[in-house]
């Protein structure tokens, strides 16, 4: 019986020496820094350009931020190296969509020039519509009619700027987005009543 209560004994001792000799395999493979999953990194706000209300490196309507792993993940960088994060280390860029502005064409300016002046046809002017304003001004706005279609399709940012760029809106502001409907787009059944 003595015998017995010794290997009992030794028996965590030996279990304590082998888990700290050999450490635990790993189960998960490491995945790319990119491939994280949500709450596993922080992206940092973009800088906004003061100007143009936009990310400052909008190319192509797509923008990039810098990204930081929380503590203690670990996950591949684009060089293929495994990398151990404390929290302030940047471990990827990530990508956020923009508007392609250029500069010129305030919203707050075409919806005052619509309507106050928009009889005159100052609105189309201003956004590179010189033909449509000479219009507007020839006949002094349509009798009125044609200065309230055109207040309306200013203000809900259906007619924009000539050149095909987008208005300048706050980067909180009133910015309408366009809800498409194509084949892609799930339609939720109606339910009998």
């Amino acid at each position: 019986m003595a015998s017995y209560r010794r290997r009992s004994r030794s028996a965590p001792v030996l279990l304590l020496c082998v888990s700290l000799c050999f450490p635990p395999l790993r189960t998960e493979p490491v995945l790319s820094c990119d491939a994280l999953r949500p709450g596993q990194y922080l992206c940092n706000e973009p800088k906004i350009d003061e100007i143009t209300q936009e990310p400052e490196n909008c190319t192509d309507a797509t923008a990039l931020v810098l990204c930081l792993p929380a503590p203690n993940i670990s996950c591949l960088l684009s060089n293929g190296s495994e990398f151990k994060f404390s929290g302030d280390e940047v471990g990827f860029n990530k990508t956020i969509s923009c508007r392609n502005v250029s500069g010129y064409y305030s919203y707050k300016v075409a919806v005052a020039l619509s309507l106050f002046l928009g009889w005159i046809g100052a609105d189309r002017f201003y956004l590179g519509y010189p033909a449509l304003g000479l219009l507007k001004f020839c006949t002094v706005g349509f009798c009125g009619i044609g200065t309230l279609i055109d207040f309306i399709l200013i203000s809900m940012q259906i007619v924009g700027p000539a050149d095909g760029s987008n208005y300048i809106v706050d980067f909180y502001g009133a910015r309408l987005t366009r809800l498409s409907i194509n084949n892609q787009t799930f339609r939720k059944p109606h339910l009998p009543v």
